[in-house]
C-alpha cells in the first residue's frame, strides 16, 4: 500500500474534497491495526487526520477494518442480547456510575460486558470501580465468556478484544491527540450475533460523528452525551437517549435538566473506593437511584429485547425501582 498516496488523499493535495475513498480507509486502517504502517509514516498519516477530521466515508471503512480485526466472543445463554459498555472516558469530576447501571442489568438477568483500559491517566476508570466492586478483569476471551455465562457481567480489557487498537490508543501520549481509534473504540461489539452498545461521546462533534455512523453501517445501540465520555446518564442532567436499530434513530427520551438531583450530592466523594460504597448501597435501596439511570436502564431493557415495547419497559422498570428509593 502506497501510504504516502493516502497522506495525499487526506491531505488533498491541492484539489476539492480531500478525503479516502470507504475502500482506501478500510484497506489503510487494516494495515494500522496490523501493525503494518513504519512509525514515521503512521504518525504523519495520523496527525493528518487529527487535523483534518474524519470524513463519513473514511469513518466507515475504519470501522469494517476494525470489526474484521476484533476478536470475537460466544453468545451467552440468555433471551436477550447482551448489553456492551464500552467505558473509555473515565471522570475528574464525578462520581463514575457506570457499575450502577452495568449491576442494575445484571439483576435482570441481562449479560453485560464493559470494555475499556485499566488505566486512567488521573482519571477514575470503570475498571477500578468495578475492581472495588469483586469484578476483576478478564485476562483471556475464555475467562470473559465463562464470566458472563455464570455472573452475568464481565470487564474486558480492550486490549484483550483488539491488541491492534489497544496498541493504537497507546500512541496518544506520544502523539498528544486522540485518533480515530479512540472515537471507534466504543463501537466495539466482540459478540458473534452482536449485542446491544451504549455509546457516549464527549466532543462537540462527537454525537453527530456517532449518529452518521450508527445510521451509516446499521448499528444497534444507544447514543447519549456520557459523563466526560462515560456511557451513562448524567444523574444531575439526563441526556437525551437516542435509539438506534437498521439505520433508522428514534428518540426514547428527551434531554431534561429540571428535576435531577445534582450528582455532586450523591456521595461525598469521587473516588473509586467511595463511589463503589454508594453503589453497593443504591444496589439495596440503602441510596436513591438517580431518575436518569432509571430511564437508562429501561432504554437498555428495550435495545437488549427483554421486551419488545418501550412502554413495557418503562413500567418494569418502574415497578422494580419501587422497591429502591430514586431522586
Amino acid at each position: 500500500m502506497n501510504f504516502t498516496q493516502c497522506l495525499r488523499e487526506i491531505q488533498g493535495d491541492g484539489q476539492d474534497g480531500p478525503g479516502l475513498t470507504e475502500a482506501a480507509a478500510r484497506s489503510l486502517y487494516a494495515a494500522v491495526l496490523d501493525g503494518g504502517v513504519p512509525e514515521l509514516e503512521l504518525g504523519a498519516l495520523l496527525a493528518a487526520l487529527h487535523c483534518k477530521g474524519e470524513s463519513l466515508a473514511e469513518l466507515v471503512g475504519f470501522y469494517q477494518a476494525l470489526t474484521e480485526r476484533t476478536c470475537r466472543l460466544r453468545q451467552p445463554t440468555a433471551s436477550v442480547r447482551p448489553v456492551v459498555l464500552g467505558s473509555y472516558g473515565g471522570t475528574r469530576h464525578k462520581p463514575n456510575l457506570l457499575p450502577l447501571l452495568a449491576f442494575l442489568l445484571q439483576r435482570f438477568g441481562v449479560p453485560v460486558l464493559i470494555h475499556g483500559p485499566l488505566q486512567g491517566e488521573g482519571r477514575v476508570t470503570g475498571a477500578r470501580v468495578f475492581r472495588e466492586l469483586g469484578v476483576m478483569p478478564c485476562t483471556t476471551l475464555g475467562e470473559a465468556e465463562r464470566q458472563l455465562e455464570k455472573e452475568r457481567i464481565a470487564f474486558v480489557p480492550t486490549a484483550v478484544l483488539s491488541p491492534g487498537l489497544a496498541g493504537l490508543m497507546a500512541l496518544r501520549s506520544r502523539l498528544g491527540t486522540p485518533s480515530a481509534g479512540h472515537f471507534l473504540a466504543r463501537f466495539l461489539d466482540p459478540f458473534e450475533h452482536g449485542g446491544f452498545r451504549v455509546i457516549a461521546s464527549e466532543t462537540e462533534r462527537g454525537p453527530q460523528k456517532a449518529r452518521d455512523l450508527l445510521v451509516a453501517v446499521e448499528g444497534h445501540g444507544l447514543l447519549l452525551a456520557g459523563v466526560e465520555g462515560e456511557p451513562y446518564a448524567d444523574p444531575s442532567c439526563r441526556p437525551r437517549l437516542e435509539y438506534f436499530r437498521d439505520g433508522t434513530a428514534q428518540i426514547l427520551f428527551e434531554a431534561e435538566c429540571g428535576q435531577a438531583r445534582r450528582s455532586s450530592n450523591l456521595m461525598a466523594g469521587a473516588d473509586p473506593r467511595t463511589t463503589a460504597g454508594w453503589i453497593a448501597h443504591a444496589l439495596v435501596g440503602e441510596a436513591s437511584l438517580p431518575m436518569p439511570i432509571v430511564n437508562q436502564l429501561a432504554c437498555c431493557l428495550y435495545g437488549a429485547g427483554y421486551t419488545d415495547d418501550m412502554n413495557q419497559a418503562k413500567a418494569i422498570v418502574a415497578v422494580e425501582a419501587h422497591g429502591l428509593a430514586t431522586t
